[in-house]
């Protein structure tokens, strides 16, 4: 139980400091790095220019904790080798253009 706990308050901190951290964010460099590194992914997977990963109905990102989380997670697996203020930036302008999370 104690666990339980534990785990859902830690995700309700991380979701307010996901938040919290948007507001600091630079969109615009985000923008870039999506824009650089992630489209042209997302258009092989989906087509076009690669915004339906975004925009579908069955998407996984379903808060801003989730938002941080897959951009971290694309980070790793591609070895994009960004900083946490890029991974930040990239979910502020994702966030901005697709998720609309407040």
């Amino acid at each position: 139980m104690n666990k339980l706990i534990f785990l859902v308050c830690s995700a309700i901190s991380f979701n307010t400091a996901a938040q919290v951290l948007f507001a600091k964010a630079d969109v615009k460099a985000g923008k870039a790095l999506v824009e650089q590194h992630c489209m042209s992914c997302h258009a092989a997977s989906y087509g076009g220019d690669g915004s339906k990963i975004y925009t579908r109905a069955a998407r996984k990102v379903e808060s801003p904790a989730g938002l941080v989380a897959q951009v971290r997670a694309c980070n790793t697996n591609l070895d994009l080798k960004w900083f946490e203020e890029d991974e930040l930036n990239a979910s502020a302008y994702l966030n901005q253009q697709y998720y609309h999370f407040e």
